[in-house]
């Protein structure tokens, strides 16, 4: 995969061609990139500044990590869960208990 372009570089081929003065296809030869890269970044530069719906990058992630916080704290309450199940039937009378 190659190495992405830096953002101030996309920020940069993204205004040349929202200007309009040349066509995307004359704006991706000059800039050596892909004509669907460029339409790429038009589409997310549209939704980071809220003309077009959906999801930023920082949303994005935002999201990635908020899922990954939840799966976390889910396996945490199943291991309590577990271990409160276990001590309560350890403490059960006829249970194994040789107390008398």
């Amino acid at each position: 995969m190659p190495r992405p372009y830096p953002q101030e570089f996309r920020d940069d081929v993204v205004a040349l061609a929202r200007r309009g003065d040349a066509p995307i296809e004359q704006v991706t030869a000059d800039f050596g990139i892909a004509e669907s890269c460029l339409r790429n970044w038009l589409r997310d530069a549209d939704v980071a500044d809220g003309n077009r719906p959906g999801v930023t990058r920082t949303e994005s992630a935002e999201l990635r990590e908020a899922n990954r916080r939840i799966r976390l704290l889910e396996q945490e309450n199943e291991v309590l869960r577990r271990a409160a199940a276990f001590l309560s039937q350890a403490h059960l009378p006829g249970k194994g208990s040789t107390r008398s």
